[in-house]
């Protein structure tokens, strides 16, 4: 059996993510009490308000602690991953747990990471939309048509087969949406989210977060991590190549379909969801539904799991 982790990202915020674990794991309860930031990164976790979760700045690092306290718990159970990704966001959660960085200072990168992505663009001026059954050759079509207008629309997250995320500017947004049902997208939906992430628009928020970056404390990973710019492994030689790779990442697509055929192609048959939400083992299921897969939220699907584990 060859297992990959799997690590949730923005989006999957909830109030009261990671609590079941900090209330029944000490080692998970150590490890969230461990973490500071310059909110209170555990009332927010448990307590909310979801509006204020789901604001980006506060999202992605509440995100990280609520999935590194969940990890801290199936590490006591003896279950590892083999290799790892994260879709977005999660790609640090991964690799805090391949070693390339700890938890404190995954925290810090992404609480900077979340501020210089709510602010990097005017408010109102640009968005995201889910593209529902449609192929990506298509709307890589869209999209070029509409940049043949000056307007800037690009792919922002390859998922699943039929689910495909566009980011660009509203105007874009707006034009591209009949041009998308016409070719025979089944539904595109706007996402409730403050800007354009995983484009062009966001090249000067890169920049940045390499400043951020660059002042961190990073190790080469241990484990294989597939990358998000690529959905693969990437030659990481030195803490200057994984700088470059998540300067690169918050405006590149996500490829997450690309990860999971990856990881399956070099032998991944048991994948563990592991954040708030179960988005990311549904994307496994519609890439391949031979594959097992684990979601864990609760302390009841830890259990549940480590059963199906030692049978």
């Amino acid at each position: 059996m060859t297992t990959a982790f799997l690590f949730a990202g923005q989006g999957s915020q909830i109030v009261g993510m990671a609590k079941d674990f900090y209330d029944h794991c000490p080692e998970s309860r150590e490890l969230m009490d461990s973490l500071t930031c310059d909110y209170d990164i555990k009332k927010l976790c448990f307590e909310g308000p979801q509006e204020t979760l789901n604001d980006t700045a506060y999202a992605q690092s509440s995100i990280v602690a609520a999935s590194l306290t969940i990890l801290e718990a199936i590490k006591t159970k003896g279950i590892q991953g083999d290799v790892c990704a994260g879709l977005s966001l999660g790609e640090y959660s991964a690799l805090c747990y391949a070693g390339a960085m700890d938890a404190q200072s995954a925290i810090d990168i992404v609480r900077q990471r979340g501020i210089l992505m709510a602010n990097a663009l005017p408010a109102g001026t640009t968005g995201m939309s889910a593209v529902l059954g449609l192929s990506a050759e298509k709307i890589e079509e869209v999209c070029k048509e509409i940049q043949s207008k000056g307007l800037v629309l690009e792919i922002a997250n390859y998922n699943c087969p039929g689910q495909i995320v566009v980011t660009g500017q509203k105007e874009a947004l707006e034009q591209a949406e009949a041009l998308l049902m016409e070719k025979g997208a089944r539904r595109v939906l706007p996402l409730s989210v403050s800007g354009a992430f995983h484009s062009s628009l966001l090249q000067d928020a890169s920049l940045e977060l390499e400043k951020v970056l660059q002042q961190s404390k990073l190790s080469l990973p241990k484990i294989p991590v597939y990358h998000n710019i690529s959905g693969d492994k990437e030659t990481v030689n030195s803490t200057e190549d994984l700088i470059e790779i998540l300067k690169q990442q918050i405006c590149h697509s996500v490829r997450f379909e690309q990860t999971i055929r990856n990881m399956i192609r070099d032998g991944v048959d048991t994948f563990v969801e592991i954040g708030p939400g179960k988005t990311l083992s549904g994307f496994v299921r519609k890439v391949d539904r031979s594959v097992k897969v684990y979601t864990i939220n609760t302390v009841k699907d830890l259990e549940g799991m480590v059963e199906a584990w030692n049978k």
